[in-house]
C-alpha cells in the first residue's frame, strides 16, 4: 500500500472565480486523500492583458504558461488548468496526471429577454449582436446564422455575464460548465444550451488537467485515485485532433468525442478562419487507437463532388450553405409528388407528434383549432426547426437516430395520455408502434404522396436517400451505378435501399440536416 506525502501540495491557479472553484474543487479532492493543500495564486498573460482579443496575443498557452513556469521551478507541485486552455504540445519536464470527470461540455447561449426570437436558430433576433472571444464559436455559430453580428468578449466569467446584463450585447456564448460551477443567477436571461453534436465544443472543454512534474512519482501515484481514465480517453482523441491541424485554443477546431454503445463517436469541425465556413466530420471507431489520425485524413483528402437529394432544397438552408461553400454542387428533387389532404375538426389530446417536416407544413398550414394546453413532440432537430417556424416548441424531441427508440423514449413520457399523429397516407407509424396500450393513439392524415412523373435520369456522385418511398420511386426509373455512393437517412430508408439490391450505403448519425452533411464529407 502506497503512503501519503509527507508534504503539503501547492497547487498553483489562476485568481478568476471559476479557476479558484476549480482549485478549490481538487484541494477538497486531494484532503479527501489525506493529502493537504493550499493554493497559490498566478497571473497569466491572458489575465494581464484585456484589451486585445485572443487572436492579437502572441503565441499559445495564454492562460497557462506562467503556471507552468512555476511547476518547472518547483514554485508550485500541482497546476490546476481548464484541460481546453493547455496548449497540445507542454514541457518534456510536465505530465497531465490525472484528468476529472467531464462537467457537461455544451456552449450556452445567454440571451436577454428583448432578444428572443424562437422562430429563429438558437431562439436568438435577426442581426443581433452576440459577445465571444472564440474564433471556434465564431465561425460555427455564423455558419447556422450569418446575420448575427459577432464582436469580442473578454473578462472573466461573472464579467461577461455582468457585460449582457448591461445591455452590451443581445447575448452572449459561453461555455456551460462555467457558469454551472460557479453557479450564477441567470433567472433574467433566456438559455439555449446548444448541443455539442450541432456546436462542437473545444477539445477537453469542461474537463480539469492536473500537470505535475513528471519526476514527482508519488504524487502522480497519488493522483491516479481521482484519475477519470473514460474521460482521459475520449479527450486525448479530441486533443489529438487539434495536435495534427497544429492548432492552438484559438483555432476554429471544435472537437467532441464520446464512448457510445461500446465505440468511441467523434465530431470535428473545423473552418481555415473566424469567417470561414467550417468543415464537419463525423466518425466512429471500436478503439480510440489511429482514430484521430483518421478523421485529420478525411479532412484532407475531402474532394469536392456532385450530390442529388431526394427532397427540395433552399438556398438557405444549412445543408446547400455547407456543400456549396466547400465546392459541392447540390441538387435537390422530391422524387414524390406530395399534395395536402384537407383535415376539418382537430380532436383534443394531450400531445400532437411529427414525424416530419412535412407532416408540421401541411397541418398547421390549414390553420387547425387546437387546445392551448396541448404539447407538441417530434421525431428530431430539422422537424423541431419546422415546428419552430410556427411560433411552436417541442415539450419532446427524439435525439436518436433509430426511431424506434426515439418511440420508445416517447412512450414512457406520454403514458396514459392521448397522442395526435399528423401523417401521410403510407406512414410508417415506426413511432406509433412503440407507445404502451394505455396511450390513446390517434392518426390524422395531412398529406398524401405518388412517384413524379417528370423523372428525369440522376448522375450525380453522391445520392442521399430521405424515404422509403423515395427509393421507392427512383428504382421505378433508374439504378445506381458502381460509382455513386448512397446515404441513407433513416434505418427504415436503408432496409428499402438493400431490398433493391443496396448494401453499401451510409448512414448519417442522425437524421438533421448537420449529420447529413458530416456524413457527405466523410464518405
Amino acid at each position: 500500500m502506497k503512503k501519503n506525502l509527507e508534504r503539503k501540495i501547492i497547487i498553483g491557479s489562476r485568481g478568476s472565480d471559476l479557476a479558484l472553484w476549480q482549485a478549490n474543487h481538487v484541494k477538497d479532492s486531494l484532503e479527501k486523500l489525506g493529502l493537504p493543500s493550499e493554493i497559490k495564486i498566478i497571473k497569466t498573460q491572458g489575465d494581464k492583458i484585456q484589451h486585445l482579443s485572443f487572436d492579437k496575443l502572441e503565441g499559445k498557452g495564454f492562460f497557462t504558461k506562467e503556471i507552468e513556469e512555476a511547476l518547472l521551478k518547483c514554485e508550485i507541485d500541482l497546476a490546476v488548468h481548464s484541460h481546453k486552455d493547455l496548449p497540445t504540445e507542454s514541457p518534456d519536464e510536465l505530465i497531465i496526471a490525472c484528468v476529472s470527470d467531464r462537467e457537461n461540455p455544451s456552449d450556452l447561449l445567454l440571451i436577454n429577454q428583448e432578444a428572443i426570437d424562437l422562430t429563429q436558430k438558437f431562439s436568438l433576433k435577426k442581426n443581433a449582436l452576440v459577445g465571444t472571444s472564440s474564433t471556434r464559436r465564431k465561425c460555427q455559430l455564423l455558419s447556422f446564422r450569418n446575420d448575427l453580428q459577432i464582436e469580442d468578449l473578454r473578462g472573466n466569467v461573472p464579467t461577461r455575464v455582468q457585460k449582457l446584463k448591461d445591455k452590451k450585447y443581445d447575448a452572449i456564448l459561453i461555455a456551460f460548465a462555467g457558469v454551472n460551477r460557479l453557479n450564477l443567477d441567470l433567472s433574467s436571461f433566456f438559455q439555449e444550451k446548444i448541443s455539442p453534436t450541432e456546436l462542437i465544443p473545444a477539445p477537453a472543454q469542461g474537463v480539469l488537467a492536473l500537470q505535475i512534474r513528471k519526476n514527482d512519482k508519488k504524487l502522480f501515484d497519488q493522483l491516479q485515485k481521482l484519475n477519470n481514465f473514460e474521460v482521459a480517453q475520449t479527450i486525448s482523441v479530441e486533443r489529438k485532433i487539434l495536435n495534427l491541424f497544429s492548432g492552438g485554443c484559438q483555432t476554429p477546431v471544435g472537437v467532441f468525442c464520446k464512448k457510445e454503445n461500446g465505440k468511441f463517436v467523434v465530431w470535428t469541425a473545423k473552418g481555415k478562419t473566424a469567417d470561414d465556413f467550417p468543415v464537419r466530420i463525423f466518425e466512429e471507431a471500436e478503439t480510440c487507437e489511429g482514430l484521430a489520425e483518421n478523421v485529420v485524413k478525411k479532412f484532407k483528402k475531402l474532394k469536392p463532388t456532385s450530390v442529388f437529394v431526394t427532397r427540395e432544397v433552399f438556398q438557405e438552408c444549412y445543408f446547400v450553405k455547407a456543400l456549396e461553400k466547400n465546392g459541392f454542387s447540390v441538387f435537390g428533387k422530391s422524387l414524390l409528388k406530395i399534395s395536402q389532404v384537407p383535415i376539418s375538426k382537430v380532436e383534443k389530446t394531450d400531445w400532437i407528434f411529427f414525424s416530419s417536416k412535412n407532416a408540421v407544413f401541411h397541418f398547421f398550414s390549414q390553420s387547425p383549432e387546437i387546445s392551448k394546453n396541448v404539447k407538441f413532440g417530434v421525431i428530431g432537430k430539422g422537424t423541431e426547426s419546422a415546428l419552430k417556424l410556427f411560433d411552436k416548441e417541442a415539450g419532446f424531441c427524439g435525439d436518436k437516430f433509430n426511431t424506434v427508440e426515439v418511440g420508445k423514449d416517447f412512450a414512457k413520457l406520454v403514458e396514459n395520455q392521448s397522442v395526435l399523429f399528423p401523417i401521410s397516407q403510407n406512414s410508417l407509424k415506426t413511432v406509433e408502434k412503440q407507445l404502451l396500450p394505455n396511450t390513446k393513439i390517434i392518426d390524422l392524415i395531412v398529406y398524401q404522396n405518388e412517384p413524379v412523373d417528370d423523372f428525369t435520369l440522376i448522375d450525380a456522385e453522391i445520392l442521399v436517400f430521405t424515404s422509403p418511398s423515395n427509393v421507392e420511386a427512383f428504382f421505378q426509373k433508374q439504378k445506381i451505378n458502381p460509382n455513386q455512393k448512397v446515404i441513407a437517412i433513416g434505418t427504415a430508408t436503408g432496409k428499402k435501399l438493400a431490398e433493391f439490391g443496396v448494401s453499401n450505403y451510409k448512414l448519417p448519425y442522425s437524421s438533421n440536416e448537420i449529420s447529413l452533411v458530416e456524413a457527405i464529407f466523410g464518405i
